[in-house]
């Protein structure tokens, strides 16, 4: 792509709306110093100088499609109480759009607590419910779908599974035949509990390991090894597309066409916290264009290697993302 196309690219995100499903969670984060060790146990005693709390999870999506200049509805359940109301102010202070939430006095809303002195993390505190969501908010949360999918103009939808309930087997297998029943591009970043689950979706993102597990083979990242494992996948799932980040080997891409491996980037990499929801962010603002295979790649290789030289769970910064694709592509 030249420079003009990919400013064209980068601006067709402006106009997109994407319904982003899965499970969301406060990430909070209280820093300090550690100067004795406890009397009671030997275990350090931090002293709290810095609380900070964030959107995790599929939120982080969200926090990236908005950065992208696209708009975000962020579909989830969450618990009906004062930890809840606590996260929807934090997406307000985000600006991002609350009505995609569903609340449940029979959930609760997951917040992972990371106790950090001197740059390292020494505890993490993670209070969540995992199993899966009850009949009667499922089905709850199904028409609370079925009316965003009709009051809004959705351009794709984003699976975002991090195993905490909310995308159960029938959330997902309504969620795509809506998606295939309204022609609109559906994604999804699995994880293995559901991994065979995501049927005919348009593109399906695992990293690595979860290829392995969720296919239960081993999987080289090269490309004869990928190219028989999404050849299993296919067979199994009838996928349109796959997308495989491999970390330092960059990533891999493939449909009933073609296939593709992309090495990664050289990089100052500090943190990799995050760089998955990034991926599956461009990628699927990229199925809205039409922009072929491997430019949907790149830009998601080249985004999940920025997100990784800063420290913590932050959103893409739009602006450098197009500077380094003109670099790239000169």
């Amino acid at each position: 792509m030249n420079q003009s196309e990919i400013y064209r690219l980068f601006n067709s995100f402006n106009s997109k709306k994407v319904l982003i499903i899965g499970d969301v969670m406060i990430d909070a984060y209280l820093v300090g110093k550690v100067n004795r060790i406890s009397p009671e146990a030997p275990v350090p005693i931090v002293s709290v100088s810095e609380r900070e709390e964030r959107l995790g999870g599929a939120a982080n999506v969200a926090l990236n499609i908005k950065a992208l200049g696209a708009t975000p509805i962020m579909a989830s359940v969450i618990s009906d109480d004062e930890r809840a109301n606590e996260y929807l102010e934090i997406m307000k202070n985000e600006n991002l759009p609350t009505q995609g939430i569903v609340k449940s006095e029979k959930r609760i809303t997951t917040k992972k607590t990371r106790i950090i002195s001197n740059y390292q993390q020494l505890l993490r505190v993670d209070d969540e419910d995992t199993s899966d969501l009850e009949e009667s908010d499922a089905s709850m949360f199904k028409s609370h779908l079925q009316q965003l999918l009709e009051n809004e103009q959705i351009d794709v939808i984003i699976l975002q599974d991090y195993n905490k309930g909310v995308l159960t087997k029938d959330v997902i297998d309504f969620a795509i035949a809506e998606a295939n029943r309204r022609n609109i591009p559906i994604s999804a970043d699995p994880k293995k509990a559901n991994f065979l689950s995501f049927k005919g979706i348009s593109l399906f993102k695992p990293n690595l390991k979860e290829l392995r597990e969720g296919l239960n083979i081993e999987v080289e990242p090269t490309q004869d090894s990928l190219d028989k494992a999404i050849m299993a996948l296919k067979n199994k799932m009838a996928i349109k597309a796959a997308l495989i980040t491999l970390s330092e080997n960059g990533v891999y891409v493939a449909n009933e066409n073609e296939s593709h491996h992309f090495p990664a980037h050289l990089r100052n990499i500090a943190d990799v916290s995050g760089a998955g929801d990034t991926v599956i962010a461009v990628a699927s603002l990229c199925l809205t264009t039409n922009c072929d295979l491997s430019t949907l790649a790149k830009l998601s290789n080249l985004a999940g290697g920025l997100v990784c030289e800063k420290v913590g769970v932050v959103p893409i910064d739009k602006e450098r993302l197009m500077d380094e694709a003109i670099s790239y592509e000169k």
